[in-house]
């Protein structure tokens, strides 16, 4: 049990706390105006022990700038990508509004008061990866013992409302691809491997096996913060991806006279294919033509061309597993949840079938039990003949 000593300052009477850190180091806390205030602390930090809560008050006035720093160095495991992802949004949106404040003085209302000033202006998703990263930080100085609580926790944030999935047709594929003139072959393999765009982009020449029709998917590019960063596919799962027969002379004549590190698909001026590019210079103008023809379309990006490709393969006969492979989902249970209404329609065509063959089954049941009446009442006509 701590104690709870007097002292005299040139304002007067003040009151000092020492007592023990869990780990029986003497510390000691001044500046109490009324004994009052000095007991009330004395037992917040007893409680604080006894329930394995106590923060070393030392500690926790590191500010959010410096922590910000530990944190990213804690995260050995980050892709470059990701590292760039963090920081950009960091130092765009986190640090500008809590660098110089110490973890202590971070609550749960001013995080919510801050949260709810960037709705107003960012996309609800955007407002979500900003308080995920900030909730990370904090947490980690939660682990550290640094604060008690993390003031993230519980915060509301701005429902995301997901805009209806565009899936096009193998005609639509086709007459996007045309409208794409030379570039119509990115549409068809985008759509019909489900590839994303940054590993379309960082596709090479070695990459492609013509004879087995295979894409090995090793590599991806993606611009965080504006700038090419090479990296693994999403997840770290390298995967092989079929593509149709179809396909085979385009990407043969997109690859020919290119060496084995080339890249299949360039820019103009030979670098990397950029997404904003592609549609600034060709997608979007087709994309309006394309919504011109078929005004029901909802809104089309090469994204887009991942989930068409997740529903020519449903429609097709694939399995759960087959489409999860393919995009290179971390789980089935992710290609369940992103494209459950693919497989709702599906399940309507199991039942058809199923009405089918038990429909078949009923009526040869009804001739089998017809014929053996026609045999008894035969074999009955005979003994009584």
């Amino acid at each position: 049990m701590g104690s709870i000593h007097t002292y005299t300052t040139q304002s007067g009477k003040r009151y000092r706390v020492r007592y023990r850190t869990p780990d029986r180091r003497q510390t000691d806390k001044r500046g109490f105006r009324t004994k009052r205030d000095a007991e009330q602390f004395l037992a917040s930090v007893e409680v604080a022990k006894g329930r394995g809560e106590w923060v070393d008050p030392t500690l926790s006035r590191v500010s959010v700038g410096a922590w910000s720093t530990t944190w990213l160095a804690s995260r050995s495991n980050l892709k470059p990508t990701t590292r760039g992802a963090y920081e950009w949004i960091l130092a765009r949106y986190v640090l500008p509004q809590w660098r110089a404040v110490p973890l202590v003085a971070v609550t749960h209302v001013d995080v919510q008061v801050w949260v709810t000033g960037l709705s107003a202006t960012l996309a609800p998703s955007t407002v979500r990866k900003i308080h995920v990263i900030f909730s990370g930080l904090m947490k980690y100085a939660v682990q550290d013992r640094r604060i008690p609580h993390n003031p993230c926790d519980n915060i509301r944030l701005p429902r995301v409302t997901a805009d209806p999935r565009g899936y096009l047709t193998h005609e639509q594929v086709a007459e996007l691809a045309e409208l794409c003139g030379t570039d119509g072959t990115v549409i068809y393999l985008l759509a019909y491997t489900g590839l994303r765009w940054g590993e379309l982009a960082a596709l090479k020449v070695k990459r492609v096996d013509l004879q087995r029709r295979r894409l090995d998917v090793a590599e991806a590019v993606t611009e965080p913060t504006g700038a090419i960063i090479w990296g693994t596919p999403k997840n770290h799962e390298r995967r092989s991806v079929p593509f149709p027969s179809f396909l085979t002379d385009l990407l043969a004549a997109q690859c020919a006279g290119k060496r084995a590190d080339d890249l299949v698909f360039t820019s103009a001026t030979g670098g990397v294919l950029r997404g904003g590019n592609f549609r600034n210079r060709r997608f979007d103008a087709a994309v309006a033509v394309l919504r011109q023809r078929y005004p029901e379309l909802p809104k089309i990006t090469p994204h887009s061309l991942r989930h068409t490709a997740a529903s020519l393969a449903i429609s097709a006969g694939a399995t759960v597993l087959s489409v999860q492979r393919m995009l290179g989902h971390a789980s089935a249970a992710m290609t369940l949840d992103v494209y459950s209404d693919l497989f709702d329609d599906d399940l309507d065509a199991v039942a058809t079938a199923l009405d089918d063959r038990a429909r078949r089954t009923d009526v040869g049941k009804m001739w089998a039990r017809a014929g053996e009446s026609s045999e008894s009442a035969i074999s009955s006509g005979s003994e009584t003949a």
